[in-house]
């Protein structure tokens, strides 16, 4: 799937719930199935400054995708990077410098978050599009 189905596939799974109970609750159960980060990467090179939470992010480039890992000490926090993990996981650097990430204001998560937490949306996109240019600068030094 591409960046932008990825994107309308989750805004569909999320339009089903009635509240944002539910839709908090989804949010954290996408959270609860991230991938274990290893004790390794939860370091400082790690982590995404500015956000009220500690929040870890990892990524690592394997045949030309991105593979991203990433943790938090808070529940809804975790959830909100699987968000994004959700939709960029597996996708090339290019692409995903390239991608529109407005789809997060379609969720609507913004509004019904503390002013800090719809902050850290914003960070950890620009994280995870800064990952996506090292990894993008790396293969073209390479070529």
């Amino acid at each position: 799937m591409t960046i932008v189905e990825k994107q309308q596939h989750l805004l569909e799974e999320l339009s089903f719930f009635q509240d944002w109970q539910e839709r908090y609750e989804y949010v954290i159960a996408l959270g609860r199935k991230l991938a274990p980060l290893p004790d390794s990467a939860r370091n400082p090179d790690h982590l995404i400054r500015g956000c009220q939470s500690q929040v870890w992010l990892d990524a690592a480039l394997r045949d030309g995708k991105i593979e991203f890992f990433a943790d938090s000490d808070s529940l809804i926090t975790k959830g909100m990077i699987a968000l994004f993990i959700e939709v960029l996981n597996q996708q090339s650097p290019d692409d995903i410098l390239t991608c529109d990430m407005s789809f997060i204001e379609q969720t609507g998560l913004k509004e019904h978050l503390a002013p800090t937490r719809a902050n850290a949306l914003s960070l950890m996109a620009t994280q995870m599009k800064q990952r996506a240019l090292e990894f993008s600068t790396q293969s073209t030094n390479h070529d």
